[in-house]
């Protein structure tokens, strides 16, 4: 069984460790604990990870967050995935930070990748980990804050919080969403 799991995020050093690069860094630490090198493909970085008789094809677009349908739709394709296997994971400043929200399908709750990956592929009928990342910020400063670097305070439950994201894409692989859904999605 083959699975892609698409970290969103934009490439860049001005970039790295920013709240809006969360998927990347769910993928780096996921890569980090099973040596995975990721290589320089079309539309993305492409990484491989086997666990439990699945096979997970790991991608972080190069086509920054906004733009991230292109590469998603790329790679279902190139490597015959059905949509049903495809976990996208996304920051969402509508959740507290902290919260992780796994969904089977839904709107993009005004995430342009989320937007653009729907626009692409049709439909809005995929995976999706929302990863809270807060809403500390005021009018029109929204853009600065989802492109900004986490707060102490944040640093120092983000390990934690992504390794239950790695925990989350093991379990989508094995036991299935709605499994994964009823496992994860409880309240704190």
């Amino acid at each position: 069984m083959k699975f892609l799991i698409a970290g969103l995020g934009n490439f860049g050093g001005e970039y790295q460790n920013t709240r809006h690069n969360i998927g990347f860094t769910i993928l780096d630490a996921l890569s980090g604990l099973s040596n995975i090198d990721f290589q320089d493909k079309r539309y993305g970085f492409r990484g491989e990870y086997k666990y439990k008789g699945r096979t997970f094809v790991l991608l972080k677009p190069t086509t920054y967050v906004n733009l991230s349908g292109k590469a998603v739709n790329y790679w279902l394709q190139k490597e015959k995935i059905a949509v049903e296997k495809l976990l996208v994971l996304v920051d969402d400043f509508s959740l507290p930070f902290g919260s992780l929200r796994l969904r089977s399908r839904g709107g993009d709750a005004g995430h342009n990748g989320l937007n653009n990956i729907s626009t692409i592929l049709g439909h809005n009928n995929y995976a999706r980990l929302r990863f809270g990342i807060g809403s500390e910020f005021g009018k029109g400063a929204q853009v600065n804050y989802v492109l900004g670097k986490w707060t102490n305070e944040e640093e120092k439950q983000l390990t934690g919080l992504v390794n239950k994201s790695v925990e989350i894409i093991r379990s989508f692989g094995t036991i299935g969403i709605k499994r994964t859904m009823n496992l994860y999605n409880r309240k704190k």
